[in-house]
């Protein structure tokens, strides 16, 4: 007995970017990005046996052409260097890889409670701050222990330690630590309130190069601290509210704190906040949020530091076209409408984002001193995604994300080498995926 843990997704991705190549004189613009890619999980988890069981999955992911630059290193730092013929070209990052995705050891011998032992995917809450990235083809993975426990009605408690994680680059981080407690309260069936706190102790977690020349990768973030080692701690509160048989109320509301932790770099220190309401109506909603990671606000860019989430799922935030997955040292406040539905089958949803700075940044023209910055609007975004399910196997989507830039970002008081002026980091991605489950 027991459960399948395995998968299929094939996927066709263009990215379709402004940036340039080299210097002024003599570079050219970015080419589009046109990737096909494979991701193969294929695993089982044992049913059961003198409360233990098994789980085992392996990963592959193949690409079947070179047209897309995969390599993430200006995104999370990672060292994979970047092939010659690949540099023209915009991120996809899906790189080729094999390798073990899941392998855990569960055991259900207390009532109500859940202990798992081994490498495991994670996800909490809307993984604004922990989640597995499952959006890509290669999936972020924790190795560690973690407990799960339900005995309180309408509660409940997850506390993690995890000693590594697998990123979605390929590269393993298991340099420090990571420890997470964090408890929900369900008040009604669609309704909750979550505490919780995320400890850090990783210095290298890949978010430290700070990324000032960001002419392919559009993530132009990053801390430039040699240890980011934080503590987070924060309360959400989430739900819907029914009105009558048709219509229902949306809202959000959540604060969190981040500081420094074991050795993290003294200037971390920045907050979070999100507030949120809508309406639904049948399987139709219609909601507007507004998202806030602050900057500490320091004149010396050194010492700038901006509220980062680098254990998310970070694709859903910000945007889906991965044009933030860093926080930028000026922090970040996001405006954005989303929207859902359902018909024929066909579940739609989509979003559409307003990006402004929380301190003025530098742009174009500015001097070099903090006071005469002037920027402060990153850019707009629209997403927009249809999925169907063929049959309980089969299933499809397409997605479109297209980020348009305003003030240009830059450390020079000029844009980047680029003939695409203050628009260089626009950008427009199209995905096809066709999934079969087993």
């Amino acid at each position: 007995g027991g459960k399948p843990l395995t998968n299929f997704r094939l996927r066709y991705e263009n990215v379709d970017q402004d940036g340039w190549i080299g210097s002024a004189a003599t570079g050219r613009n970015l080419d589009e990005a046109d990737a096909w890619t494979l991701r193969s999980l294929i695993g089982w988890q044992t049913a059961p046996f003198k409360n233990f069981s098994i789980a085992a999955q392996l990963i592959n992911v193949t690409q079947f052409n070179d047209d897309f630059y995969d390599s993430t290193n200006a995104i999370f730092g990672s060292s994979v260097a970047v092939p010659s013929n690949k540099s023209k070209y915009p991120v996809v990052a899906d790189p080729d890889y094999t390798g073990i995705n899941q392998l855990f050891l569960e055991w259900t011998g207390l009532p109500d409670t859940k202990v798992r032992v081994g490498r495991q995917s994670v996800k909490l809450d809307n993984v604004r701050f922990v989640g597995n990235v499952e959006f890509r083809q290669l999936m972020q993975v924790f190795d560690g222990m973690a407990i799960e426990n339900k005995s309180i009605p309408d509660v409940e408690l997850y506390v993690a330690h995890f000693e590594a994680l697998r990123r979605i680059t390929g590269e393993y981080i298991n340099r420090g630590n990571v420890d997470i407690a964090h408890a929900t309260w369900k008040y009604s069936p669609t309704e909750n309130l979550t505490g919780y706190g995320y400890l850090q102790n990783m210095p290298m977690n890949g978010f430290n190069p700070y990324n000032t020349t960001p002419h392919r990768d559009t993530s132009h973030g990053g801390t430039g601290f040699a240890d980011n080692s934080s503590q987070t701690y924060g309360l959400r509160v989430d739900g819907s509210h029914k009105i009558d048989d048709a219509w229902k109320v949306l809202y959000t509301a959540e604060y969190a704190k981040q500081d420094d932790y074991r050795g993290g770099n003294d200037n971390i220190d920045a907050h979070y906040w999100r507030l949120g309401a809508g309406a639904g109506w049948g399987n139709w909603y219609l909601r507007l949020d507004r998202e806030t990671l602050s900057s500490n606000g320091e004149a010396t860019a050194a010492n700038r530091y901006a509220f980062q989430t680098p254990l998310a799922t970070g694709h859903l935030f910000q945007g889906w076209g991965d044009s933030f997955l860093l926080t930028p040292k000026e922090g970040m406040k996001d405006t954005f409408l989303s929207f859902g539905g359902e018909v024929f089958g066909i579940k739609l949803s989509g979003e559409y984002h307003w990006f402004d700075s929380d301190r003025d940044f530098r742009t174009t023209g500015n001097g070099s001193a903090f006071s005469s910055f002037t920027g402060n609007q990153y850019g707009k975004e629209l997403d927009l995604s249809a999925a169907y399910a063929f049959d309980k196997n089969w299933s499809g989507k397409i997605e479109y994300f297209g980020y348009n830039a305003d003030d240009c970002y830059t450390t020079s008081g000029a844009c980047l080498n680029t003939s695409a002026g203050r628009n260089y980091r626009d950008k427009d991605n199209f995905l096809v995926t066709v999934m079969y489950t087993f």
